[in-house]
């Protein structure tokens, strides 16, 4: 059976497939992927065939289709290995807070870096308008200064209030989108809004 991996958790894997129900699922045996040394064989993205195990209710990864581009990051530990963060995306959106916390230049820099080295579109994505003072609009406008005039597209939302939530969702229509960002920047919250329920 075919399918796309939609979460991953440890050793385990939901891969959502072709007969349009969810499975859990675990690697076969040692599943490496030649030239690249991750800690992860398979990520959120990946396009895997899995056969069924025989209680059917949980199956095990077999095949690995060829990506199309995805994105990684240093590994917490020392080592030298990457962590494949997600595969096969159309986008990425960069969630950026100026305050509570706020997100460096450095930081978003780096990402954008990354994602440029692997093919991936980003929008960088501003949240919580609602919180930014009249000091916090003109930083804004200047972040976005700079980063639209190197071509990233900038947008400015507020997930708590619903603000330009619309526009974000049409961004999304078609497309594998990774949202990324710092703790606490609204990740979670703007996808609630973009997704109620």
């Amino acid at each position: 059976m075919q399918g796309l991996v939609i979460k991953s958790t440890g050793s385990w894997y939901q891969v959502y497939a072709e007969d349009g129900k969810t499975y859990d699922c675990r690697i076969k045996g040692k599943f490496r992927i030649q030239g690249i040394q991750t800690t992860n064989p398979i990520a959120v993205g990946d396009k895997v065939g899995f056969e069924l195990e025989p209680n059917a209710e949980t199956g095990v990864i077999d095949t690995l289709q060829d990506r199309k581009n995805y994105i990684i990051r240093k590994s917490i530990n020392l080592s030298k290995q990457a962590q494949i963060i997600a595969a096969n995306l159309d986008q990425a959106f960069l969630i950026v807070t100026l305050a509570s916390p706020r997100t460096s230049l450095g930081f978003i820099d780096r990402f954008l870096v990354t994602s440029e080295a692997y093919g991936i579109p980003t929008c960088l994505i501003f949240n919580k308008l609602d919180l930014f003072s009249k000091q916090g609009l003109e930083f804004l406008a200047e972040y976005k200064a700079i980063y639209e005039k190197i071509g990233y597209p900038c947008y400015e939302v507020s997930a708590l209030k619903g603000t330009n939530v619309g526009q974000i969702k049409d961004l999304l229509k078609d497309k594998t989108t990774l949202f990324s960002g710092h703790s606490g920047v609204g990740k979670s919250s703007l996808i609630n809004a973009l997704l109620p329920g």
